[in-house]
């Protein structure tokens, strides 16, 4: 028996209880601030690059953090099968009451994190130049992406942690416990890499290298303060160390619910690196100008995940009680704000876009490298606004379908989003010529450059929208065991 059902100190109760609205804000408005926090940070790292180096390396230096962003994501990533697994997994559990069964899985889903990001360590550790030349980065912005990368690969144990741990707790509707210690990571890694890129005191002056050490440190301590939260319990949920001795049946349950939710963010992932590596044999100057309006948009993102996540909570937790009714309900809630917020932010970023790239890159002057990527940045902010509001709907259906335990649609949406759309439209709309590896076949493309690949970009988040809600529509989600 477990500890929090001997020595239980609250009722446990779950989302369940609650109004549709008051559900839906519980999780989503906790997350939404954790994003948001993540969103500070990213944004410190990216100010620093372009105003606290060097003029000759601040632009390589935002064209590096911009892959390096992906590549915390990718971290990420690596264990989604895993927590996609977890959420669906204890959401459905505790749901149907079944709290030791939820305590149980939540100690297999962490077990299962530690061997993966030993693997991933090593394996990324050895293959970290053939990654970085991969991405088609080019002189100082493949040395500075290098070396980052580098500081970074022994923090990734800390990062796997906070994703998967974070992922147990989503599926109890708990985001606030994340919340506070995402809170302390960012508050970490903004002093500390501010701290070292500047030099403050008799703290040394490293430069790039104080930004990377940041990173690293926060998210190593955010990994460890959580796996000490959970045993000592929170959200009725308690681990122990005896509970993760490996038991494969509880493990390939989460795998099993988890895999192609997982697989679905690596193809998502892997996409993008590959849509990135098209942009950076652009040159430097436009794969900053990208890397800067991934951080333009990134709120938005942030705010349809976290949207994402209240809305595959809830939608696990009335399945759990057979309610399925309620569950469409809360989606739709979900929906409902997340598209009216996006919308909102994509105005935003059309009236007030350009000041916030010039802050970026200092206010740069007519006639620098900084000033062709601000103005690179400017001639997409059209259709950075349209994508938002597609990129919502998809979003929030897609964290309901694998709340549902729905994860194999999702995927095979994004493989028709990407592999027949995003990526052909990108070589044609972006590239002034196209070669058919293998084949001698060459056609000419439309040459567009960085506007064409945000195009195709556009295209693809209409198309997967229009497909993720021709599914769930079809309500197959509502039948499907975990």
């Amino acid at each position: 028996m477990s500890m929090t059902q001997i020595e239980e100190t609250a009722p446990r109760t779950s989302m369940t209880s609650k109004g549709d609205l008051r559900a839906v804000m519980t999780i989503a408005t906790p997350a939404l601030a954790e994003q948001f926090l993540e969103f500070c940070v990213g944004t410190t790292d990216t100010y620093l690059a372009g105003n606290c180096l060097s003029a000759e390396n601040s632009v390589p230096a935002v064209a590096a953090v911009g892959l390096m962003a992906y590549t915390c994501w990718m971290i990420f990533v690596i264990c989604a099968s895993i927590g996609i697994g977890a959420t669906a997994v204890v959401a459905r559990n505790i749901g149907a009451g079944n709290w030791q069964d939820a305590e149980l899985a939540t100690e297999q889903a962490i077990s299962l994190g530690m061997i993966l990001s030993l693997i991933t360590t090593v394996v990324l550790w050895f293959l970290a130049d053939d990654y970085v030349a991969a991405m088609q980065l080019e002189g100082k912005a493949y040395e500075m992406a290098l070396l980052y990368l580098r500081i970074l690969i022994p923090a990734i144990p800390g990062f796997m942690m906070i994703a998967i741990t974070t992922a147990c707790l989503h599926g109890a509707g708990d985001t606030v416990t994340g919340l506070i210690v995402m809170t302390i990571v960012n508050v970490l890694n903004i002093a500390i890499s501010a701290a070292l890129a500047i030099g403050v005191g008799p703290i040394p002056k490293l430069g790039w290298s104080g930004i990377a050490i940041g990173t690293a440190v926060s998210h190593a301590i955010g990994g460890l303060l959580l796996l000490a939260i959970l045993f000592q319990g929170r959200a009725h949920l308690k681990v122990q160390w005896r509970g993760m001795w490996p038991n494969i049946e509880r493990m390939r349950r989460l795998l099993r619910v988890g895999l192609p939710g997982g697989l679905n963010d690596a193809i998502v992932l892997s996409s993008h690196l590959w849509y990135l590596g098209i942009i950076n044999s652009l040159g430097t100057t436009q794969a900053a100008a990208h890397g800067l309006a991934i951080r333009l948009e990134s709120p938005g993102f942030l705010a349809a995940w976290a949207f994402a996540v209240a809305a595959s909570s809830i939608t696990g937790q009335h399945l759990g009680a057979s309610n399925p009714r309620r569950a469409t309900r809360a989606t739709l809630v979900s929906l409902s704000i997340c598209f009216t917020l996006l919308s909102a932010y994509s105005l935003t970023i059309m009236f007030g876009g350009d000041f916030v790239a010039n802050l970026f890159l200092g206010f740069p002057e007519e006639g620098t490298t900084a000033f062709t990527t601000s103005e690179a940045v400017l001639k997409i902010l059209g259709i950075m606004s349209a994508c938002l509001p597609f990129y919502a709907v998809f979003t929030v259906i897609s964290g309901s379908l694998r709340g549902a335990g729905d994860t194999t649609w999702p995927l095979l949406i994004t493989l028709i989003g990407f592999l027949l759309i995003r990526m052909p439209f990108t070589y044609w709309l972006a590239l002034d010529a196209i070669e058919i590896p293998f084949t001698g076949i060459a056609f000419t493309g439309v040459g567009w450059g960085l506007t064409g690949a945000w195009l195709a970009m556009l295209l693809d988040n209409i198309a997967r929208m229009i497909l993720i809600l021709l599914r769930y529509w079809h309500g197959a989600w509502t039948r499907i065991e975990v």
